[in-house]
């Protein structure tokens, strides 16, 4: 266990989470807050409600501050610019930021507006833009900043802000869009699980409980944590060896299949319109005897090389420049994510695989971090979000660091591998998430982040799952957010770190999943990170608590490259910031990570102490190995 020096949070203000000062205790102190183990759907539904709010008040805030930085910027640009090039950076900025709909420059001698192409705002809307650009332009007359509300009041969609320059007769005014609160919204419905799961995609869903396989009805939120999903006309069928073209040809004729199936290795995927999924798998249990037999289940979004230094000196932290950092990022401190950076930053070759709804490839935050990456759902196309769940889990983990942009993420060298394996509804077939977690392993991904789950126990998944814990990657996965004791998938099996969520009080967050099997925390509420078409939001869920855990692992192999993926985890499970009961419990598994206390332990170059053991084998089987070699 690591030391708990640690940290008392004070939250002010309407958004609560965004202006947080943390104050070290002189004394080791226990988190003494029981969570409640159960709540009515109507309380549970009222917290998510409030949890939702504050995600939406926590996301405008980031966007109004990342806007009034850009326009800082820009009217310092423009004041000493050719008018040309003036225009030219005015039209890439807008292509590049398609939330910034119109900018009007205004100088001594006039103003220009450039107006963004696809902007089209109703006589309404346009004519309460314009008062607030006349009260805009008022205030920098006087050299003042301008910041209008959020319009329509009912349903805000814009706002205008305005920035004077050095000078006092030049200035620049923008209108924003604020579309990002409801893509948070409808977002956050979903991760949250605020509403029951809509049947969306290629093919009817149907909801069952998970022990019993019995059909069920998603009414609640609530309700999800009794559910789990699978493709009615869909069966997965694992063979004791493959089955022949003969076998393949007969099978297809029994079914009336048209549809091609799919296969990894021994385990195959069947389609066919008409019949059910329990008479798809009497079928194959009756006629081929099968190693196993399941529903085809559906898994939901649960949302330079620095070198390393000496382990002397790391009592300072690193506060980073980046403009959203030091009011918005209170979960790096918190988990002493910038006294780690002490130890290592981390180290490009080590690469971290998410594992989700892809990445924005063009987020100016994310340039330099991503790797190529694969789309399983579409694979002609590159991994690109369509959602912003894995484009908020990747900046996470390594948004760059200190180019005053946006926020920092948890490592400054390790890259990102997208892979895209849930489609534009957040969902993502046992298939699509098991090809999505081989074909990682099988492309160098050392850590694997799954934000995503589901309550029903998969062989196939964990069938891949086992397959890249024995490529020695280390797997990590988020356990939920039905507030429920319920194990969820893939965080329950053995071979995953499971990460549950606390809020910045070091509670458990109210959302979150617990139980015996919840192996970390990590901070899990309004996390600001990236989100697509170059912007940032604030959310909430084990999704965005899963992806610290996965920047630790990275730091932890780029610190010591020669630890398995065994002794990873057991760094992160004993050198934490020890929550609730002493010890491990089923609120708070074994603590909170602490990212110093795991670096220390892992060493630079060499074994800790508890692994010893471990290393001596190792490096046994290393001058084998060598004595072998030609």
């Amino acid at each position: 266990m690591s030391k708990r020096k640690w940290i008392a949070a004070g939250l002010t203000g309407t958004a609560a989470l965004l202006a947080i000062s943390m104050f070290p205790s002189k004394t080791p102190m226990h988190n003494e807050t029981r969570p409640s183990e159960s709540a009515s759907p109507r309380q549970e539904q009222h917290l998510k409600q409030l949890l939702l709010q504050r995600d939406m008040v926590a996301t405008d805030r980031l966007v109004r501050h990342d806007a009034r930085q850009h326009l800082k910027v820009l009217s310092q640009k423009l004041e000493h610019s050719p008018e040309q090039v003036n225009s030219t950076y005015i039209r890439k900025l807008q292509d590049e930021h398609q939330h910034l709909l119109s900018l009007i420059w205004i100088d001594s001698k006039h103003e220009q507006e450039f107006r963004h192409p696809s902007f089209t705002p109703g006589s309404k809307e346009d004519q309460q833009a314009k008062s607030y650009i006349q009260l805009a332009k008022k205030s920098l007359s006087r050299n003042q900043s301008y910041e209008s509300p959020g319009f329509p009041a009912d349903d805000p969609k814009y706002f205008v802000a305005g920035e004077p320059a050095k000078k006092g007769d030049h200035g620049v005014i923008a209108l924003f869009s604020l579309d990002i609160l409801g893509k948070v919204k409808n977002h956050q419905h979903k991760n949250l699980r605020l509403i029951p799961y809509p049947k969306e995609g290629r093919y009817k869903m149907e909801s069952f409980h998970p022990d019993t396989l019995m059909d069920t009805t998603v009414k609640t939120g609530q309700d999800n944590e009794n559910a789990s999903h699978y493709y009615e006309n869909e069966v997965v069928v694992t063979f004791h060896k493959p089955p022949t073209q003969t076998d393949l040809k007969q099978i297809r004729k029994d079914l009336n299949s048209i549809i091609p199936y799919q296969k990894i290795n021994n385990t195959y995927i069947f389609h066919a319109s008409g019949k059910s999924m329990s008479q798809l798998q009497a079928y194959f249990t009756s006629k081929w005897n099968p190693k196993f037999v399941e529903p085809h289940y559906l898994y939901l979004t649960n949302e330079i090389t620095p070198q390393a230094q000496t382990m002397e000196d790391t009592t300072a932290a690193e506060a980073p420049n980046d403009l959203l950092y030091s009011e918005y990022q209170w979960n790096l401190p918190i988990i002493e994510t910038t006294r780690g950076w002490k130890l290592t930053k981390g180290k490009s070759d080590v690469v971290v695989a998410v594992v989700d709804t892809g990445v924005d490839l063009s987020h100016p935050d994310l340039k330099g971090r991503l790797l190529p990456g694969y789309n399983v759902i579409s694979p002609s196309n590159k991994p690109m979000d369509d959602v912003g769940h894995g484009t908020h889990v990747a900046g996470i983990i390594s948004a760059q660091v200190n180019n005053n942009e946006g926020i920092a993420g948890m490592t400054w060298g390790n890259k990102v591998l997208p892979v895209k394996a849930l489609d534009s509804s957040g969902s993502g077939t046992t298939y699509s998430v098991a090809q999505g977690i081989i074909w990682a392993a099988d492309h160098g991904a050392k850590v694997i982040n799954l934000s995503l789950g589901n309550y029903a126990d998969a062989q196939f998944l964990h069938e891949a799952i086992k397959y890249a814990y024995n490529k020695d990657a280390v797997i990590i996965a988020a356990t939920g957010n039905d507030n429920t004791e319920r194990p969820g998938y893939p965080a329950a099996y053995p071979e995953v770190l499971s990460v549950s969520a606390t809020d910045s009080k070091l509670n458990k967050a109210s959302f979150s999943n617990y139980g015996n099997y919840i192996d970390v925390m990590a901070p899990g509420e309004s996390i600001a990170s990236t989100y697509p078409h170059n912007q940032y939001a604030a959310l909430s869920g084990t999704s965005m608590a899963s992806p610290h855990v996965s920047a630790l692992a990275a730091l932890i192999r780029s610190i010591n490259p020669d630890l398995h993926n065994t002794e990873v985890m057991e760094i992160i499970r004993k050198n934490v910031i020890d929550l609730g009961e002493s010890g491990r419990d089923k609120y708070y598994g074994f603590g909170q990570i602490d990212v110093l206390a795991a670096l220390q332990a892992a060493g630079s170059g060499m074994s800790p102490l508890q692994l010893w053991p471990q290393h001596v084998q190792n490096e046994i089987n290393n001058l084998k190995n060598k004595k072998l070699q030609p």
